[in-house]
């Protein structure tokens, strides 16, 4: 299970995630806290985060787009330096007590647009810095770092902010923007050699829309890919507007901030363990477990809106994180093996704009809405959306049956003696 930490260039590139990862798990508790204490409004807190998803969801296609013409390290640099510009004065403005929400709106878009012009490029590089025969793996240890990180840093970001308040939450996520662009930076020298170079068709390519064309058929072209993105464009909008809007209200009226900080990293340690797991897994259908495993990500918006106690939350979500990371690896596994390689940062454009376009949707119609009908029946009513998307997708043939190449065992004469 080691073998993809052998290759340097696998190792910057989860040096350089996990850092960032360590720092955006201050993000989000920072910058809800800061504008609850604003404002102390969940309409607010809606559009401040709902402004940055609407950005990042416009500019993801242009994000596809150079990430298959140009070295995808740079992307990443370029990338992390702007949102280490960006956060950095938002802390500012917290820390000096000039923030304002339409300043804080701003600033959250802005963050979008430099995240949505990496994201494509970086689900997409990974398969450029380990052998095919140890992607599976590879996912799988990604996301256990990316998840180690975020487990450290949610419990550490509610001690922060109720000690010392969320303006130097933002500092560190700032921070974490500019180490992990280094990183980026030293692995595009190990992919100086030709791995992550543009081949010699993308040259010719006329303009931006024939990419786009090019991206959008591959896209509709499998059945499984789009019904499985449709469905979460559902999943994701109860789930965000559950978890980023009415999760931190709620803290705030009951648990308080720093218990709110270790629901969140229970999340994160589900995900760890599921990540453990999802290494060893060794399934035909792949894709078919891992959607299946989703709807458990329904559990803590069933309780937060039922009876929000701080152990049942923690429990609830570390069975839907563990949950989710089942899918993670399989999704992430899946489309590396059927999608073709220079046509994957596109792909995965349309990916997360389908998955992620309903997403400010959620997180900006919420409060609104828990107003009118209350917040236990807007979370029961967002549980049931989540549960029923994912059935929705557990209907499509495609995605039962979508078949999973297994790697060959590693010395098969052993495995042959043994049985």
């Amino acid at each position: 299970m080691k073998a993809p930490l052998r290759h340097r260039p696998f190792q910057l590139l989860m040096a350089g995630r996990t850092i960032n990862a360590l720092g955006n798990a201050f993000a989000p508790i920072a910058l809800a806290f800061a504008v609850l204490d604003l404002t102390g409004s969940a309409t607010d807190l809606g559009f401040v985060v709902g402004a940055r998803t609407v950005v990042n969801v416009v500019f993801l296609l242009f994000g596809g787009v150079l990430a298959d013409r140009l070295p995808k390290n740079l992307l990443m640099v370029g990338s992390s330096l702007a949102a280490a510009l960006t956060q950095g004065v938002v802390a500012a403005l917290v820390l000096t007590h000039n923030a304002t929400i339409p300043l804080l709106i701003v600033l959250a878009a802005l963050n979008g647009m430099a995240g949505a012009l990496a994201l494509p490029a970086s689900a997409s590089i990974l398969p450029q810095t380990v052998p095919a025969e140890v992607r599976q793996q590879a996912n799988a240890i990604s996301r256990v770092f990316l998840n180690s990180a975020a487990i450290l840093g949610a419990p550490v970001a509610g001690i922060v902010v109720a000690a010392v308040g969320p303006g130097w939450g933002i500092v560190v996520d700032a921070v974490t923007f500019v180490l992990s662009a280094v990183c980026f930076a030293v692995l595009g020298l190990f992919l100086a050699s030709g791995a992550d170079q543009p081949v010699p068709g993308k040259a010719k390519r006329p303009n931006v829309f024939v990419d786009l064309r090019t991206g959008w058929s591959e896209f509709r072209s499998r059945t499984w890919l789009w019904v499985v993105v449709a469905g979460f464009c559902v999943a994701n909008m109860a789930w965000g507007g559950s978890l980023f809007v009415l999760g931190p209200v709620i803290a705030d009226d009951t648990f308080g901030r720093r218990a709110w900080g270790f629901v969140l990293a229970a999340q994160t340690a589900g995900m760890i363990i599921g990540g453990l797991i999802a290494m060893r897994l060794r399934l035909r259908r792949l894709l078919y477990f891992g959607v299946a495993c989703c709807t458990l990500m329904a559990v803590p918006v069933f309780v937060l809106g039922l009876y929000p106690n701080v152990w049942l939350l923690v429990g609830g979500a570390l069975i839907a994180g563990l949950g989710l990371e089942q899918f993670g690896v399989a999704w992430e596994t899946t489309m590396q093996e059927h999608i073709p390689a220079d046509k994957l940062a596109r792909v995965y454009s349309y990916d997360m704009v389908g998955s992620f376009v309903a997403i400010p949707i959620g997180e900006m119609a919420i409060g609104p809405i828990s107003h009118v009908v209350g917040t236990e029946a807007t979370l029961i009513g967002a549980g049931v959306l989540i549960t029923v998307a994912f059935l929705g997708q557990l209907s499509s043939r495609d995605v039962r049956t979508l078949a999973h190449k297994l790697p060959e065992p590693e010395n098969p004469l052993v495995k042959e003696s043994v049985a």
